[in-house]
């Protein structure tokens, strides 16, 4: 015969795990809705992108936008695979284009001045942890400065590296903290390391280094 009150602790605990599987099943279904509405929106925009009354510089926003939506559907992607799942397996990835990209939607999108110099660099880590990682950077950068930001794309003696300066009022800790904490997460994943300095411009210095692969 059970002890006093251990039925209903029984009943609890069925009813966290019910509860628990009606919010897992809520949080996939809500994935599944999230990547069909940006499936329509990557559709719409790709007809928009090839049609004949755009003219080129509607079409090249509308390309970027195209890529950031895509990004954006790999995420949603990786989250809808398995959410225990490792770190995605390393790849060989074109550093200096992946970043290129980048660089090309933050002129469209912010009003800074933001310069990029970049030699071949060849990556091994996962693409989708590099955009993640990359986009923060940039992105926190651009938040942060006055007018200016500089992006770098290196590589020497098997490791490539991306430094990222602005003119603004250098690190201090808050959401750009918390940022560059999962950038950190993300790097160190696939054997980089994240260094922080005070840049050239009178801001921040930030820079990822990453294990090389041959071009």
């Amino acid at each position: 015969m059970p002890a006093s009150g251990e039925d209903g602790t029984i009943t609890e605990f069925t009813e966290e795990i019910k509860g628990y599987r009606e919010y897992d099943l809520w949080r996939r279904r809500l994935r599944h809705d999230i990547r069909h509405e940006l499936g329509t929106i990557i559709m719409l925009a790709s007809a928009v992108a090839v049609s004949d009354d755009v003219g080129p510089v509607s079409r090249t926003r509308i390309q970027q936008l195209l890529g950031e939506t895509r990004w954006l559907d790999h995420l949603l992607q990786q989250l809808e695979d398995d959410d225990e799942a490792p770190a995605p397996s390393p790849e060989r990835v074109p550093v200096h284009e992946l970043t290129s990209g980048i660089v090309s939607g933050m002129r469209l999108s912010t009003g800074r001045q933001v310069g990029y110099e970049a030699e071949p660099a060849w990556a091994h880590m996962s693409e989708l942890a590099l955009w993640r990682a990359l986009r923060n950077v940039i992105d926190n950068a651009c938040k942060a400065a006055e007018g200016r930001v500089d992006v770098r794309v290196t590589a020497h003696d098997g490791r490539v590296m991306i430094q990222v300066d602005d003119d603004g009022p250098g690190f201090n800790p808050g959401p750009a903290g918390l940022g560059l904490g999962i950038v950190h997460d993300l790097v160190s994943s696939y054997g980089g390391t994240l260094e922080i300095w005070h840049g050239d411009l009178g801001g921040a210095c930030v820079r990822i280094l990453l294990p090389g692969a041959s071009s």
